[in-house]
């Protein structure tokens, strides 16, 4: 049975969809053909330290059967979000972005779109195609940051610095796109304060108003094919389960009530994982952030 919104201690994008849509909304994981300037050499090669070959995108594919996995997972879901998810999606010819961005919202079924992107990928015309289909359906722009330490972002490979994202996320306000913030958790060489700032630094301004419309914390993951794998392929992040959903419990109150969770792990298919080995078990991981926020009576915020 799922828990009444009242009684989940933080403030996740599956209720404010069903909220918004007066129904429950899936999110359809979708391949738009793209590639990455940090594997084209136009940025770099390789890409970044912890991506896989598929760009992160091992669990898309089309609309189509995206419906046809999910519905039997939902087989009452009101609604869909079109989720271009692998490599970087606003890289690429503006007559193609428009058309793939088109195309999905043409189906019956979809109700709006997120586009998972890097920050150093929006340029001018590309922000005016996403202002005019913001104004027409519900959209949020997923950016890559991962942390806001530079030295983390030099030794990852990630290409750009945080005043990029910065102007990124200020342009996207600028014309009313929400924002959604992807950090990692468990960087080499990044202490919990480190990455408590990152947390605090994308979620709040002086006054403890949310600066985006949501986050995504993701567990780090070792995979298969990635350039950490190569190097260091038994790092493991956190000692145990127990180790990470601590962290998360303290991460969770210095993020306000306004910005939604969109994810508190990692989610990789168990054939390509390689380091945590214990990260694929997701429901017992989210089962925990519940449990310990509950027991040490936390919730989303309740540290400002």
């Amino acid at each position: 049975m799922q828990k009444d919104k009242r009684e989940m201690p933080y403030h996740t994008i599956g209720q404010d969809l069903k909220d918004r849509f007066n129904g429950k909304i899936v999110k359809l994981s979708l391949d738009g053909g793209f590639t990455c300037p940090n594997r084209d050499g136009t940025k770099g090669v390789g890409g970044c330290v912890f991506c896989s070959p598929d760009g992160s995108g091992e669990l898309s594919s089309d609309i189509p059967r995206q419906i046809e996995l999910l519905s039997a997972k939902w087989p009452g879901a009101a609604g869909y979000i079109a989720y271009f998810q692998s490599h970087t999606n606003t890289y690429g010819d503006i007559s193609k972005l428009k058309s793939l961005y088109l195309d999905a919202l043409a189906h019956p079924r979809v109700v709006g779109l997120a586009i998972a992107t890097r920050p150093d990928c929006l340029p001018p015309d590309v922000l005016d195609l996403l202002e005019e289909i913001n104004k027409r359906t519900f959209l949020w722009i997923e950016l890559g940051l991962q942390t806001i330490h530079e030295r983390t972002a030099l030794a990852c490979n990630r290409g750009y610095a945080l005043s990029v994202y910065d102007q990124a996320v200020a342009e996207l306000q600028k014309r009313g796109i929400r924002v959604v913030t992807h950090l990692i958790l468990g960087l080499p060489g990044e202490s919990r304060e480190d990455m408590l700032s990152s947390v605090r630094y994308v979620t709040n301004d002086k006054d403890h108003v949310s600066a985006i419309y949501g986050i995504k914390l993701h567990l780090l993951n070792v995979v298969k094919g990635s350039p950490l794998a190569e190097t260091n392929p038994d790092y493991l992040p956190f000692s145990s389960p127990d180790d990470y959903i601590d962290l998360v419990c303290n991460l969770l109150p210095y993020i306000p009530w306004e910005v939604t969770i969109h994810r508190l792990t990692g989610d990789v298919p168990r054939k390509l994982l390689l380091s945590p080995e214990w990260s694929y078990r997701k429901r017992t991981i989210l089962n925990g952030i519940d449990r310990e926020m509950n027991l040490r009576n936390l919730k989303q915020g309740c540290e400002l």
